[in-house]
C-alpha cells in the first residue's frame, strides 16, 4: 500500500459515521439489487433511507453548540448554535420514509394476492403469460 492509500483509510478511521453511512447504504443497495423477493427490496430501500438520514444528521452536528433560542438578542455570535433545518428536514423524510413503506407494504400484499407469490422472477413470468 502506497502512503497516500494509508493516509486515506486513516481519515476514514477517524471519521467512523461517514464509514457507517457508506456500508449501509451499499449493504440497502445490494439488497435491492441481488434479491428477487419484493419484501427483501423494500428492506434494502428501507436501510438506504436510514443510512441517507443518519448521514444528514451526523453532518449536521455541531460540537459545543446549543439549541439556538436567543435568551438576550444583543449580540448574536452564529457558531455558537445548531441549525435546526436539517434535524427538521429528516423528522419530516422519516414520516416520508414510514409513509412509502407502509404503502409499499401494502402494494406487496396486493401483488401477493394476485399473483401467489413474492419473487419478482415469478411474478413477470406470469404477468407476460
Amino acid at each position: 500500500m502506497n502512503a497516500a492509500a494509508l493516509e486515506t483509510f486513516a481519515i476514514w478511521l477517524q471519521r467512523p459515521n461517514f464509514l457507517t453511512f457508506i456500508v449501509v447504504f451499499l449493504w440497502g443497495l445490494y439488497i435491492m439489487i441481488a434479491h428477487h423477493n419484493l419484501i427483501k427490496k423494500l428492506i434494502g430501500m428501507y436501510l438506504v433511507q436510514t443510512s441517507v438520514i443518519f448521514f444528514f444528521i451526523t453532518v449536521s452536528a455541531k460540537t459545543g453548540a446549543t439549541v439556538p433560542i436567543l435568551v438576550d438578542s444583543d449580540l448574536v455570535r452564529p457558531e455558537l448554535y445548531v441549525n435546526p433545518l436539517p434535524h427538521v428536514l429528516m423528522l419530516t423524510a422519516i414520516v416520508v420514509g414510514v409513509a412509502t413503506l407502509g404503502v409499499s407494504l401494502a402494494l406487496t400484499i396486493a401483488v401477493y394476492r394476485q399473483y401467489g407469490s413474492l419473487d419478482e422472477e415469478v411474478i413477470l413470468k406470469q404477468s407476460r403469460e
